[in-house]
């Protein structure tokens, strides 16, 4: 499967915020969301790097109580992992092992248009089990050939 066919499954879009605002207004997206994944930029379509629900626990766990009132800038990630939308779904689990995120970031050229969530990989995996798993008992049923 296609990174491009994931996204299809997808609400449009990805949820940006820029970077001198604080942590707490990604906290806020978050929730608003119900994501946990945000692009930095300036403008649409620019990414700077990107703010997860991790960097945030990682930011407080290193700051304490100022961390929700630290500037994004201060705080993301900027060695993003991503991917292309021809990128095939094996590859984009092989960069979340080896990188050990649990988003990767879906580029058209130096444009951000969507992202691969752990949760999106798994229901994948699972769909293509099931598919799977029925075309096998219809084969051993005869049923899939009248």
């Amino acid at each position: 499967m296609h990174v491009c066919q994931i996204l299809k499954d997808k609400s449009p879009g990805l949820v940006s915020i820029r970077p001198d605002r604080p942590m707490i207004e990604v906290l806020r997206l978050f929730r608003e969301n119900n994501i946990g994944f945000v692009v930095v930029g300036r403008r649409p379509g620019e990414c700077l790097g990107t703010l997860s629900e991790r960097d945030c626990c990682n930011a407080v766990a290193e700051y304490g109580t100022d961390a929700p009132l630290m500037r994004v800038a201060d705080i993301m990630n900027r060695n993003v992992a991503t991917c292309s939308t021809q990128d095939l779904l094996p590859y984009v689990m092989a960069i979340m092992t080896q990188r050990r995120t649990r988003h990767v970031l879906v580029m058209d050229g130096n444009t951000p248009i969507g992202v691969v969530s752990i949760g999106d990989v798994v229901k994948h995996r699972l769909e293509e089990s099931l598919h799977n798993e029925e075309a096998l008992h219809e084969y051993i049923a005869g049923t899939r050939y009248h």
